[in-house]
């Protein structure tokens, strides 16, 4: 097989081996599926999106629900994915197709890109996939499956890697069945041509694979030394008062924007980071009642829930009183604020364990 028929073999091997996933299964392509998918998809594993996009179409099943809902619902469906910039981009990003496309996702490249979040893989998804454009998604499956089956050996990661990989997916990328072929690359990369350890014993490209045929599957793609994770030590402190526990809105902009936390210090040094937060709340760590490790892409947190002892909410004195970053709210009410992902396992573990009338 020669480097420049491989697709067809691709897509004879899609038709038999795609994988049934929920926003696939509208006949044509529904556009708002694609995009959703898409976004949710990135830097999320495909089993853990399943449920949520199932969750998220029956809350918002057009680009005008999502539009017209208010952010904390929309944050909070997405809570637990993660990367909360997703879900308020999308959000975003469709009041902006309410205003100037009528709801309707627009079929034009620089138009899709124009919108919060979009980029120019999720651009190459929807044009490919909900219209039918002959346009490549380039995202890490492509890379490594394209890097490896023409012995590309420059960095995947360098914009003269992607150039280069971008102009190969130009060149092979059928008119017919062009979302067929993104897909296919993706299942492809998901299943068979996997970041370690390939399985090419089972891959239908494998005649034309360059990196087999040279011993460098384990070698390639090339991809540029990731820096190590921050790792922190975060100390949360439980402060329950007549039932209701103090909780902390966070900056509008950064890591978890807007998200709800108990209230938390960060720091390297454990008993730094357990000192900042008897300072912030002016109170006692007792004891130590919950232990969890949480993994971001750029830190590492590992946490520690303490029974704060006389622990006061720094900018209120009862659960009366009330500020727009702090405030009082029962496990029955957890379920109304968007939780921070890792805080949401704590509350989890405290509707478990603890009776909501009493403290801890």
């Amino acid at each position: 097989m020669k480097p420049n028929n491989w697709t067809e073999t691709l897509l004879a091997w899609f038709d038999g081996f795609r994988r049934e996933l929920p926003w696939r299964e509208s006949h044509p392509r529904n556009p708002y599926h694609v995009w959703v998918s898409e976004i949710m998809l990135q830097q999320t594993r495909t089993e853990t999106v399943k449920g949520y996009f199932h969750r998220w179409m029956e809350q918002f099943p057009t680009i005008r629900d999502l539009a017209q809902a208010p952010e904390d619902q929309v944050l909070r469906a997405w809570q637990g994915l993660g990367y909360y910039s997703r879900a308020r981009n999308l959000h975003k990003a469709a009041r902006q197709v309410m205003v100037e496309w009528d709801g309707q996702l627009p079929r034009d490249r620089k138009a899709l890109g124009d919108l919060p979040g979009i980029g120019a893989y999720t651009v190459g998804a929807i044009l490919s996939m909900a219209f039918g454009e002959k346009v490549p998604a380039v995202d890490g499956n492509l890379l490594r499956v394209l890097a490896r089956l023409y012995g590309v050996e420059e960095d995947i990661t360098g914009t003269q890697g992607k150039k280069t990989i971008t102009a190969l997916a130009e060149a092979a990328i059928p008119a017919e069945r062009p979302g067929d072929f993104n897909e296919a690359m993706m299942d492809l990369g998901a299943e068979v041509c996997i970041p370690k350890h390939p399985r090419c014993e089972g891959c239908p490209l494998r005649e034309s694979c360059r990196a087999l045929e040279e011993g460098k599957t384990e070698v390639l793609p090339v991809r540029k030394t990731k820096a190590p994770q921050k790792e922190l030590a975060a100390a949360c402190g439980l402060v329950c008062r007549e039932g209701r526990y103090l909780l902390h809105k966070r900056a509008g902009k950064g890591m978890l924007a807007s998200m709800w936390e108990f209230p938390m210090v960060l720091d390297p040094d454990p008993d730094k980071a357990r000192a900042g937060l008897e300072q912030l709340l002016e109170g006692t760590a007792g004891r130590e009642l919950w232990k969890h490790r949480h993994v971001f892409t750029p830190q590492i947190w590992h946490m520690t829930a303490w029974e704060m002892i006389e622990g006061n909410c720094p900018e209120e004195s009862s659960p009366e009183e009330s500020s727009p970053d702090w405030s009082w709210f029962s496990p029955e009410e957890w379920d109304q604020v968007p939780l921070a992902g890792p805080h949401a396992k704590l509350a989890d573990w405290l509707k478990k364990t603890v009776d909501s009338k009493e403290k801890v």
